[in-house]
C-alpha cells in the first residue's frame, strides 16, 4: 500500500533569461517572458512524447524511490493534460490519468487501481506535476505566486528559467517549482508537500506534435 500511495502525483517549465542587475524590473524581465513562452508553448502543442524520469523523496526516511520510462501528453484547452506513462524500472508499470483520476495497471499481476489524482500519494501523483502545463499565464499568476529563482542547466541540457509557484489558496502541497526552456516547454517539475516530501519528474528526448 505504501508504494500505492506513492504513484499518481508527479512533470515542468524551463526558461531562458539574463537577469540583468537587482531591481524589481530586472527580477520581473524573465519571469515575464518565461510565463509568455509557456503559454504560447502550450496553445500550439498537439501531443508531447518524452522519456521521464520520476523521483519520489521521502523526508523522513531520506529515501528516494526512481521510476523511469516514458510517456505521451495530450494537451486538453481548459483542462488538465490527459497523459500515459509507461514505466519500465524498477518495475513494469503503466499510469494513464483523464480528467483528474489515473488507473496504474500492472500488467504482471494483472491488477488496476483506480483514484483520483489529487488525492494520490503515489506514482499517480505524476498528474498534479503534468497539470502546470495546462495552465495558461493568467491562470498560473492568478492561483500562484510566481517568482523567478536563476537560470539554470538540467542534466546538461538547454538553460532553463527556474520559477517558483507558491499556492494563493490553500493546497495540498507548499510550493510547486517548474523549469521551462526558451521554446516553452515545462521540462522538470518539482512539487513539495507539506511534509517535506516531494515529487520531481524530468522530461529528456522531447518531440512534439502542433496544431
Amino acid at each position: 500500500m505504501k508504494n500505492l500511495k506513492g504513484l499518481a502525483m508527479s512533470a515542468s517549465i524551463l526558461l531562458i533569461g539574463i537577469l540583468g542587475g537587482t531591481s524589481a524590473y530586472a527580477q520581473r524581465k524573465p519571469l515575464d517572458e518565461a510565463l509568455k513562452r509557456l503559454d504560447d508553448n502550450y496553445k500550439n502543442l498537439s501531443t508531447v512524447r518524452a522519456n521521464v524520469t520520476m523521483d519520489r523523496y521521502e523526508s523522513q526516511l531520506g529515501d528516494h524511490d526512481v521510476s523511469e520510462g516514458s510517456v505521451m501528453l495530450l494537451p486538453l484547452k481548459g483542462r488538465d493534460p490527459a497523459f500515459r506513462a509507461d514505466w519500465v524500472k524498477p518495475g513494469n508499470e503503466s499510469l494513464s490519468v483523464v480528467n483528474g483520476e489515473y488507473i496504474i495497471w500492472r500488467a504482471n499481476i494483472r491488477q488496476a487501481i483506480h483514484g483520483l489524482v489529487k488525492k494520490a500519494t503515489n506514482n499517480a501523483s505524476a498528474g498534479n506535476a503534468f497539470s502546470f502545463m495546462s495552465m495558461s499565464k493568467e491562470q498560473l499568476k492568478t492561483n500562484y505566486q510566481p517568482d523567478y529563482v536563476e537560470l539554470e542547466n538540467l542534466n546538461g541540457g538547454k538553460p532553463a528559467w527556474h520559477i517558483r509557484l507558491t499556492p494563493r489558496k490553500a493546497a495540498d502541497f507548499k510550493v510547486a517549482d517548474i523549469w521551462v526552456d526558451v521554446d516553452g516547454m515545462p521540462v522538470q517539475t518539482k512539487v513539495t508537500r507539506k511534509n517535506g516530501d516531494s515529487t520531481t519528474i524530468l522530461l529528456t528526448n522531447i518531440k512534439k506534435t502542433f496544431r
